[in-house]
């Protein structure tokens, strides 16, 4: 059988020597061929409608033309997948910038290397080329510079002749919970996962959601080490909501978006308060969909709604499916606005998605159940 062909990869990084890092990186995979390198947005241009890439990786600071307007026209003129890599960040605006891109239409982020990364070199080429294997399966869509309304990105259609299916607020017909539905008692929490894509879609609910909103919303968002402080501030910068990262010992408080933190799985104790535990992952995850859902399935039964969105993997759906277990609502993203429909179908699988929305559709629904 024919091996399929390399994905093209285009590198844009101002930085001869993490030019010449992720360059030794990509070049040890024979499923990734470097077509092309540029210092600078400008000269990124020159070259890409004549190299093709199925998978742009860009810088943030760049001279000339830096990555966010690099991104901007990419997406309006060839769009098509791109991997923000650049340092953890250090300033709100730096986060802000960082996360823009991912608003432009870039769907993810990674860590630049370094020399001082050389030591964990193995870890870093395993987990970069695994990203960028992730994103050459993502189909991205133009996107108008006068457009300022989320833009989906999505996963190929399971058939070229198949069509979206019409969600609405109705239950899951596949879901064995969805007799409960009538019996559901007032929420007191929220529990959200995600990974790829993740930072779009959460900016797309929390958006929507104002400052009075009457209980705490709970986050675990894989995402690559150093960038979830960056994440929290632009969301905070963003929406009306309260934006932080969940400490020890805190209580959940209305109107307040709590994220897991680094490294750490979230969980609660029988007064409801966080607690932050190093055991092993779960799922490949730490930080763990999965876990927050058992925790909040255990102590709000027939009070938390439940959302899984975009991502790679299975995260999360077992959890989901103990929240609707324990008399709870639960919502799934659909393919259609998923960056990678990967978790949300696997909950879907196992019966546990009570309801299947679109992006754009949970937030409505969370808030014609909680006012």
């Amino acid at each position: 059988m024919k091996s399929s062909a390399p994905i093209r990869v285009f590198l844009v990084e101002d930085s001869p020597v993490a030019l010449t890092i992720l360059k030794r990186i990509l070049a040890s995979s024979p499923e990734v061929d470097v077509v092309g390198t540029a210092s600078n947005g400008v000269a990124a241009l020159e070259q890409i409608s004549t190299v093709q890439p199925q998978v742009i990786c860009t810088d943030l600071h760049m001279p000339k033309m830096d990555g966010l307007e690099l991104t901007r026209i990419i997406m309006a003129a060839y769009p098509r997948p791109i991997l923000v890599i650049s340092t953890s960040v250090d300033t709100q605006e730096d986060s802000r910038n960082v996360f823009q891109l991912l608003q432009a239409g870039a769907v993810d982020v990674f860590p630049k290397p370094s020399i001082n990364s050389l030591s964990d070199y193995e870890q870093v080429k395993h987990e970069l080329i695994n990203r960028i294997k992730v994103l050459a399966g993502v189909t991205v869509f133009t996107r108008h510079a006068s457009r300022t309304e989320p833009v989906a990105l999505r996963t190929p259609p399971t058939s070229p002749k198949s069509k979206p299916e019409a969600f609405s607020l109705k239950p899951a017909s596949n879901s064995p919970f969805s007799i409960l539905n009538s019996q559901f008692s007032i929420p007191k929490v929220v529990a959200i996962g995600a990974s790829t894509g993740g930072p779009q879609a959460l900016h797309a609910i929390l958006k929507q959601l104002p400052a009075t909103f009457p209980i705490p919303i709970l986050c675990v968002q894989h995402i690559s080490e150093g960038f979830l402080q960056g994440l929290v501030d632009w969301l905070a910068t963003e929406c009306s909501l309260r934006v932080k990262i969940a400490q020890p010992g805190e209580l959940p408080k209305p109107g307040t978006v709590y994220f897991a933190p680094e490294r750490q799985h979230l969980q609660l104790d029988t007064q409801r308060r966080f607690i932050t535990v190093s055991t092993p992952p779960v799922s490949g995850h730490r930080p763990s969909a999965t876990v927050l859902f058992q925790a909040v399935a255990a102590c709000y039964p027939r009070s938390t709604i439940g959302i899984l969105l975009t991502g790679m993997g299975r995260d999360g759906a077992d959890g989901l499916q103990a929240i609707a277990q324990a008399g709870s609502t639960t919502i799934a993203q659909d393919e259609q606005t998923c960056v990678v429909f990967g978790m949300p179908k696997e909950a879907i699988a196992l019966g546990a998605a009570q309801h299947i929305l679109a992006i754009n559709e949970i937030a409505p629904m969370l808030l014609n159940r909680v006012f």
